[in-house]
């Protein structure tokens, strides 16, 4: 059926981002995906929008059944995706959002409506995950919804993956991740389900200094997405480690797209990669080394026991530590960052945006997934030396 084009939007006033969807959609998006921080006046932000025309995500950053639930109604539509993901707060924060008790009967009360469900798979890839070990972890995390509900919820639950820059590899890893999650949906009985898959390029490899460069990251990115069977593509604005949104950045990210659909012969590419050796080759390296992860997290307990355990942490730490590693010794490249640098970039004056991780001092439950580029600390040199 071909890919969606999808603007992400962050509403801070319902107004001004009615404005900037009514825009996107005349510019070419087809999809839209709300980043929600607190209530809003949703049929303000949705005024004169065709919903039921379009596939919508919200993805929503606090906790409210109440809130859900009249926002689904309003929508109506069978391509509106409510993204919720208490496990995944649970991952990035360290914390539920109450406690595990009562986030699984505020869920349970979300339940009754459409695509409720989301297993945001990107944390993982940007926290420094390997392929396999992203699988994995994106199907455990799936598979603590699943025997909660008792498999009733498969239905309703899309995924958001993040996609790096091993281009043949990455297309292999929505592939293999198809396959494993069939496999496990037939373990609960459950038969073939169309499951959404919307992908975005990665936060790991994305610097300031030299920043055109995103671009070619980005589109070899989306190119991966379209190739391994994303139905929902979010570019990234090339700008958009250091600068606020703005209206240039986010109209070259949505052309990015355009391009690869309607000049590039990708329309409707989505199964294009399948018979070709190497990729069929690596998709089925790839789907067995992530079952026999998830199978060791399930024998050890389930994915929320690791988690509590420090476990599933401690193995995302030493692989962010050697892709780490390699960035440092010149073996992992990025180019105008580590190597072939312009001594002349200044970047200081252009800053507009948190650039770097900071610590929270506050307690949490578990120790939580941190989200990091991999140019950070060298940045952090140069700007210095500005």
């Amino acid at each position: 059926n071909g890919f969606k084009i999808c603007q992400t939007i962050e509403v801070r006033d319902e107004k001004v981002a009615n404005s900037l969807v009514l825009s996107a959609l005349k510019r070419g998006a087809n999809s839209l995906r709300f980043i929600v921080n607190n209530p809003i006046d949703f049929k303000k932000l949705l005024k004169d929008i065709n919903t039921q025309g379009i596939s919508l995500f919200f993805k929503i950053n606090f906790l409210s059944s109440k809130f859900i639930t009249e926002l689904s109604k309003f929508v109506n539509s069978n391509h509106c995706y409510l993204n919720v993901d208490i496990i995944g707060n649970l991952v990035l924060s360290g914390n539920w959002y109450q406690s595990f008790k009562k986030d699984f009967l505020e869920l349970g009360l979300i339940s009754k409506n459409k695509n409720f469900l989301a297993v945001n798979a990107s944390i993982y890839q940007n926290a420094g995950a390997n392929i396999s070990q992203q699988l994995a972890y994106s199907l455990a995390h799936a598979n603590e919804y699943l025997n909660h509900f008792e498999g009733n919820v498969a239905e309703h639950i899309h995924f958001n993956f993040s996609i790096g820059s091993n281009y043949f590899f990455e297309i292999a890893k929505l592939r293999a991740f198809r396959v494993l999650w069939r496999s496990l949906l037939k373990e609960y009985g459950i038969q073939e389900i169309n499951t959404h898959i919307l992908s975005q390029p990665s936060l790991r490899n994305k610097t300031l200094y030299d920043y055109n460069v995103n671009m070619l990251r980005t589109t070899s990115e989306c190119m991966s997405a379209i190739l391994g069977g994303s139905d929902t593509i979010a570019n990234q604005a090339y700008n958009k480690t250091f600068q606020e949104p703005n209206d240039f950045g986010e109209r070259i990210a949505r052309n990015q797209l355009l391009i690869l659909q309607q000049e590039s012969g990708l329309k409707e590419a989505q199964n294009i990669a399948d018979g070709a050796y190497f990729v069929e080759a690596i998709t089925h390296q790839i789907a067995n080394k992530a079952l026999e992860i998830f199978k060791q997290i399930e024998k050890g307990g389930g994915f929320l026991k690791q988690l509590k355990e420090g476990t599933i942490q401690k193995k995302i730490k030493e692989s962010a530590r050697k892709e780490q590693e390699k960035f440092d010794k010149g073996e992992l490249i990025l180019l105008g960052t580590n190597k072939i640098q312009n001594p002349k970039d200044r970047m200081k004056n252009k800053l507009e945006t948190p650039l770097f991780v900071k610590i929270r001092k506050e307690k949490t439950l578990i120790e939580p997934l941190i989200e990091k580029r991999l140019a950070e600390e060298l940045e952090k040199k140069r700007l210095k030396e500005e």
